[in-house]
């Protein structure tokens, strides 16, 4: 499968190793979480003397990228990653982070692939990628869709506990679109179930006659579901044969999603 687009990290002839490392300090004082790291720690996490991790923990700590605790001193993330991780969540979109994946599901599946943001348990369309097939589903971008007869919508439920699908789906109700369309509760909570366990959704003739999609979600790195990533096509067009490998692309192309939301580098989607 062809790999998106993606942030790496660049060579190792290129990178400062003091600043590599200071990376590498800051993601293990994250994953170390309110206890913190101590010197003898991160010296050892790193593979370094204790003088040199003493001496990268206090240049961080001066910019306020770590915070001294005592006694120890131990350290824990500063309060300047709050500041800067506001600004970088202000001035990057979610479109605009996982475009040139939903461009490789276009290219991968030949499907139609389109972005939807969570938004109360409605997933907002807010990206669509044709794919090479002759068929274009021009479904306007910006509005809320039923939550209950389209994959996203139903990937996005899935997210969610079986009392809060009733809640929702008691408040938008579950108008039918075509013969198909689940508008029971207790179905609709079995269909979540499968899709939980099978990590990816289907609308299958639900929203419109003849066309079928597969959507997966993607959350973010407060573990909330930010939204999901699905394929449109023809009925005729995708044998049932083929309903797995589709979702289970669609789902990893999802999982590379959830991944850049928290802020991991992507070499390959599979």
């Amino acid at each position: 499968m062809p790999n998106p687009p993606s942030p790496t990290l660049p060579a190792a002839r290129y990178q400062i190793q003091s600043v590599a490392r200071a990376a590498e300090l800051l993601d293990a004082v994250a994953d170390a979480g309110t206890t913190g790291l101590g010197v003898t720690e991160i010296a050892s996490t790193l593979g370094v003397a204790k003088s040199s991790a003493l001496a990268l923990a206090r240049t961080l700590a001066a910019s306020g990228l770590l915070r001294p605790v005592e006694p120890g001193p131990r350290y824990l993330l500063g309060l300047t990653l709050l500041r800067l991780g506001d600004l970088v969540s202000q001035q990057t979109s979610i479109v605009e982070l996982a475009l040139p994946i939903l461009r490789d599901l276009a290219e991968v599946t030949g499907l139609t692939a389109r972005l939807a943001q969570n938004e109360e348990g409605y997933p907002v369309f807010v990206e669509r990628i044709d794919g090479s097939g002759s068929v274009r589903f021009h479904a306007p971008l910006g509005q809320r869709e039923p939550p209950h007869a389209t994959a996203a919508g139903k990937a996005i439920l899935a997210q969610l506990s079986d009392a809060e699908v009733r809640a929702l789906l008691g408040t938008t109700g579950m108008r039918r679109h075509t013969a198909h369309t689940i508008t029971d509760v207790d179905s609709m909570l079995a269909e979540l179930q499968r899709t939980r366990v099978d990590g990816y959704s289907i609308d299958d003739e639900e929203e419109a006659d003849g066309v079928f999609c597969v959507g997966a979600a993607f959350v973010d790195h407060l573990g909330h579901c930010a939204g999901a990533l699905s394929v449109t096509g023809l009925k005729a067009e995708v044998p049932q044969r083929k309903v797995r490998d589709l979702g289970l692309t669609v789902s990893s192309h999802a999982g590379a999603v959830t991944a850049l939301l928290h802020g991991q580098t992507l070499t390959a989607v599979r």
